[in-house]
């Protein structure tokens, strides 16, 4: 192995905190990771890794290399990725982690069309509502949903979502029509337990987001389900219209308090830190940005 490969050996173990997550990743068996590590420290003269029985820890030392390594790699990604990269045709693997219902809805046929027009990009997607630790789950880039981000985020704002208050006819002939977000507390109501605060739904009210209490009739942590309880007649759901516009339009469910604004939503590309990011990452970023765009398709009629 040479001193590269080495250090992009360490980088990967450093950021997975884990020797077997890496060689499962690699296809190869613990003990050649664990071989190759020992080796780059004998070779360097000192201790990188301190191992325990739960995980990995970097030394001092192994911080010190760790930035060193971010560095060197970075510029070698640059310098091999040549000047004309632009007009290659982009390869290699994508790794990426994309929201469950939004991605089965919006983004599953954008991905095909990605790979048919790029054949030599190989996409691996975990569709999941969790958030992923990038740089531990070796992932280039996440779609994430939100108010707003964390932090030290990295991201690409691509497009937006809203929320939107709908309840089915059948359920607004039964029980009535609220008139005030105040009002929903009478209602039986149908909450994301995955929103930081799933028993509150927000407002903008004179210029500010306010909360209002919910009562939940039923709770879960996908949209999609929570519509078709909806749709059913269970109660009133707070969904984003990138999950609802389509049985809004089909009139199998009606918007409801339209008079009271709801926060906007950012769609966003989030990567792994800062680091160089390859050609191929960029040209799907570009790809996303540009098939949903500043109008996306689930806007509702005004």
């Amino acid at each position: 192995m040479d001193r590269l490969d080495a250090m992009r050996l360490f980088l990967r173990v450093a950021e997975r905190g884990s020797f077997s997550v890496v060689a499962q990743q690699m296809g190869v068996a613990r003990s050649v990771v664990t071989r190759q590590v020992a080796a780059l420290e004998a070779h360097l003269g000192v201790k990188l890794l301190a191992r325990s029985t739960r995980r990995l820890a970097l030394t001092s030392a192994g911080a010190s290399y760790l930035e060193r390594c971010r560095v060197i790699l970075n510029l070698v990604d640059v310098a091999e990725s040549g000047a004309n990269e632009e007009n290659l045709a982009p390869r290699g693997p994508i790794r990426l982690s994309v929201p469950l219902s939004f991605g089965l809805r919006h983004l599953s046929p954008l991905l095909l069309d990605f790979a048919t027009r790029n054949p030599e990009v190989n996409l691996d997607v975990d569709y999941s509502d969790r958030r992923s630790n990038l740089l531990e789950e070796g992932i280039d880039l996440a779609v994430r949903i939100a108010e707003r981000l964390e932090p030290g985020d990295v991201v690409r704002r691509i497009s937006s979502s809203s929320m939107v208050v709908v309840a089915s006819p059948e359920y607004l002939a039964r029980h009535g029509e609220p008139r005030h977000p105040d009002e929903l507390v009478h209602h039986q109501c149908l909450g994301y337990n995955g929103a930081l605060t799933p028993n509150t739904w927000q407002f903008v009210i004179d210029g500010r987001a306010t909360s209002f209490p919910v009562r939940h009739r039923m709770q879960a942590d996908n949209g999609d389900f929570l519509l078709q309880a909806c749709i059913a007649g269970f109660g009133i759901t707070y969904a984003p219209t990138f999950i609802s516009a389509q049985a809004v339009a089909e009139k199998q469910v009606r918007p409801i308090l339209t008079d009271f604004h709801t926060p906007e939503l950012g769609i966003y590309v989030v990567l792994p830190g800062n680091r160089y990011v390859p050609h191929r990452v960029r040209v799907l970023m570009d790809f996303l940005a540009e098939q949903l765009g500043p109008q996306p398709p689930w806007q509702l009629a005004a």
